[in-house]
Formats: structure tokens, sequence, C-alpha cells
């Protein structure tokens, strides 16, 4: 291989971001790593209880031989990966948006970028700028602070200051918005319907403020957005990436894709076309999601080649792109992690209603499927209420149950307007001599019951959730 097309092949590399299924990291991986690929993407696969992350991203520095970017998806809540296992530490940006209180949003994110600087990650894929404008958004949800884009841009300016200050850097996503779309672009492509003055209005305050509180980096969503560029997706528009973002909003940082292999993208165009396209219209830093794609590591250099013979990329914007991935690659500095502040949680907690004074009560929990981004997390609202009273049973449920039971009800559901099927177990709690509806999803409209939202699944909103029940009539 001659000096230019061995340049040309790190410098392809160096723009990718590639992961790995398991604990244990490929010999394909590893070479690729050596070979100037710009870093790896971490997932709960790769983690386990979290516990040796460290040393994982010491390895994988250590093969490449110099600085690589390490991520992750740690938006806490909801979506964790340092916490798979147990659940996150952190109550999780719907629950906080909630609670709107910017001094223990900064102290959350604060805390979970020091963990990630800890366990050797640079690139925190964190926190979701979205404005959930559809209720009924089946990918966004609590992983967005609020339907309200002030709360929103405040908050998410809270969040960035609290990852950056540890030496992670920050990626604010989707952008230019997926809050109010209607489709998961994990398996088809999105739509984001909105006017451009709505767009200005609603979606992008929140990563105009993100920007502003200093986020070195920006994901791009696979979705169409018609106001902007009607003809292709977000990550592979430059009118979106270069023109809005770069020109429009002043950000200088790396603009980052949403992983390859979703539907929305790879179902169109294919993986590596995707990578050439997102590149020329104005993408740094191009990554896969949580499985093994060995092939690509010669697939993308040789088309990012074919594509700068063809005249359809240049050398400048490959070593432009290149050199803004690399500086996502810096490792933090480790301090200490602070405590989480418990009480937070407990204060992120709404109560609608007068709660009625439980005995032996049976607890319902409804679950429903956890999305792509989030997958399949321990938890409970019965498990730690069993802790606190005495004679609570516990029945979990994927189906409608019969609730003519006269017990005292708590019934746990979590976002009854998409999963229909926990309406009718609302009207029989209403019905019911003492019941208590615990909502662990975006918030539905629920009358004529008491209430206890929790906005998320976090252990610890769970176990306040708890509390509060077991005070019931006696708060």
């Amino acid at each position: 291989m001659q000096q230019s097309e061995r340049e040309i092949r790190r410098l392809a590399l160096s723009c990718l971001l590639l992961s790995f299924v398991g604990p244990v990291p490929p010999q394909w991986l590893l070479d690729a790593l050596a070979e100037g690929l710009g870093g790896v993407v971490l997932f709960g696969s790769n983690l386990g209880d979290g516990r040796g992350v460290a040393a994982l991203s010491a390895k994988l520095r250590e093969t490449a031989g110099h600085d690589i970017v390490l991520a992750l998806d740690e938006e806490g809540g909801d979506v964790t990966r340092l916490d798979t296992v147990r659940g996150s530490s952190s109550p999780g940006a719907a629950a906080l948006g909630y609670l709107d209180d910017l001094s223990a949003t900064e102290a959350v994110y604060r805390h979970l970028g020091t963990r990630c600087a800890q366990a050797g990650v640079t690139l925190n894929l964190a926190p979701v700028a979205d404005v959930n404008v559809d209720p009924l958004n089946p990918v966004i949800g609590l992983r967005a602070f609020s339907d309200d884009s002030d709360v929103a841009a405040r908050q998410v300016g809270a969040a960035v200051r609290g990852i950056e200050s540890t030496g992670v850097a920050a990626c604010l996503k989707h952008f230019p918005g997926h809050g109010a779309t209607r489709t998961d672009s994990h398996h088809e492509v999105a739509v984001l319907d909105r006017t451009r003055a709505e767009i200005d209005a609603v979606e992008l305050a929140p990563f105009r403020a993100g920007i502003a509180a200093g986020a070195r980096a920006v994901m791009t969503a696979h979705l169409v957005v018609p106001a902007l560029d009607p003809s292709v997706l977000a990550t592979v528009s430059a009118p979106i990436s270069t023109g809005l973002l770069r020109g429009e909003l002043g950000f200088a940082g790396a603009v980052v894709t949403d992983a390859l292999e979703m539907r929305a993208l790879a179902g169109t165009m294919g993986l590596v076309e995707g990578f050439v396209q997102a590149l020329i219209a104005g993408a740094d830093t191009i990554e896969t999601g949580a499985l093994d794609y060995p092939d690509l590591v010669a697939a993308i250099p040789a088309a990012v080649s074919a594509a700068l013979a063809d005249g359809r990329l240049t050398r400048e914007r490959l070593e432009d792109a290149a050199r803004r991935t690399a500086a996502l690659a810096t490792p933090p500095r480790v301090t200490e992690v602070p405590a989480p502040d418990h009480g937070i949680a407990a204060r992120c907690l709404e109560v609608v209603g007068r709660l009625p004074e439980l005995h032996h009560p049976l607890v319902i929990e409804c679950r429903t499927p956890g999305g792509m981004a989030s997958g399949l997390l321990p938890w409970s609202v019965g498990e730690p209420l069993a802790d606190l009273m005495a004679g609570t049973e516990v029945v979990r449920t994927d189906e409608t149950v019969d609730l003519s039971d006269d017990r005292d009800l708590v019934l746990v559901v979590r976002d009854p307007q998409r999963a229909v099927w926990q309406l009718p177990m609302i009207e029989a709690a209403k019905r019911h001599r003492r019941a208590v509806v615990v909502d662990c999803g975006w918030p539905a409209q629920i009358a004529d019951v008491p209430v206890v939202r929790t906005r998320g699944i976090a252990p610890g909103l769970l176990r306040a959730a708890a509390h509060t029940l077991a005070a019931g009539g006696r708060a």
C-alpha cells in the first residue's frame, strides 16, 4: 500500500467509532485501533456491573497507542450503560425537568460525568436536547427534560455544564429535534413535520442553550425534516449539518451521527454509503451501535478513497473531520466521584390527589417493553414498598388482569397512552375502595384516583415513591 493510500485509510478510520458484543474486545477491533480507528462506543454487554470499565478503557487505549474516543450513552434515568445491572443512580431527564432546579441538574450530570471520567470515557452521548412535544413519541419520552422548550433549554444548559466540568465531552442529541415524531428511527425513517418557525422557536432552543453552555459535540438524527431539507435524512444533509448547525447556530465542535445501522439509514442507503454521505454533509464522528461490524474496517476506507477520487469528498473535509474527532479523545482528569444527593429523587415526585393510608397492599406492576435506547433495566415499586410495609404482595403483568380483589391497591403503569392494555385497569382502580396509581412513564392523563408520578424507573425515584406510599394519609 502506498503512503498516500495508507494516509487516506488512517484518516477514514479516525472518523469511525465501532462497537463490539460482550466483555472482551475482539482481535479485529484491537487491530483496527492499532491502524488508527477513531474509537469505540461502549454498551451494556461490554460493561457488566460497571466495575471493570476503567480496565477495559485502558486496554483499548493501550492497544491503539494513542488517545482514542471512548463513548457511551450515560443519559441517566431510563438510559444508562454504567448501571445496566442495577438501574441508574440519576433520576433521569424528565424527572429533573419537572423539578426544574438547575443546581440539582448540574450536580446530577456532574456526578455522571465524573463516573464517566473514572471509567476512562471521553465522550458522554448526553444530554438529550429534544423537546418531547408529542406524548405518543415512541423513542424520546422520558429521555427529554420537558415538553416545554424553555424548561428543556435551561435544563440542557445545566446538564452540559455538569458534564463538561469533569473534562468529559457532552453531546447534544438528536439534532435538529426528535420530540415531535411518532416513529422510532431505530426501526424506520422518522419525519419531523414542523414548520421552520416552529423548529426555530421550539426544537432549536435547547440546542442553542447547550452550545452556549459549551457542549463539544452534537449528534444528528436519522429523520427527514421537510422544512429544512425535504430530500434526505438530517444525518446526510449538508443544509442541516453544515448550513444550520455550523452556519446559523455557530457550532464549532464535532458533529456526531447516530448509529449507522439504525434502519432509518441502513435500510435506505446502507452503512458504508451512509458513512460517506454523512462525512460529505459535514459529520465528523460517525458511529455504529452495539453490534460487531468487522467488515467496515476495510469497506469504509475503500469507500472514502473512491469518494475522494470521484470528487464527491474533498481531502480538506476528511482532514477537518479527523481533527474534530480527535478533539474528543483527550482523557479527562480523574477526580473523586461526588456522592449523589438522594434527596433530589424525592423532590422529583409529583403527587396528585390525597393518598390513602394503605394496609397490606396488592401491587400490580404493568411491564411494558423498554425502548431500543434503554433496553431492559431492573425496576420495581413493589419491592421497596414491601421492605416498608408488611403484607405487601407484588404481581407483575404484561396484560390486562382482573382487579376485583378488594385489598388496598397500588397500580403501577408506564405509558398507558401507548400501551393501552393498561387503560381498563386504570378505570378499575378508579372504582376501587382504596387505590393509588403510580405512573412511571411520560405523564398520562389520569383522573378520579390519586396518582404518584415518578417520570422514570430509576431506583432512587421508585424508592422515594415507595416511601411516599407508605406514609400515605399520614404524610
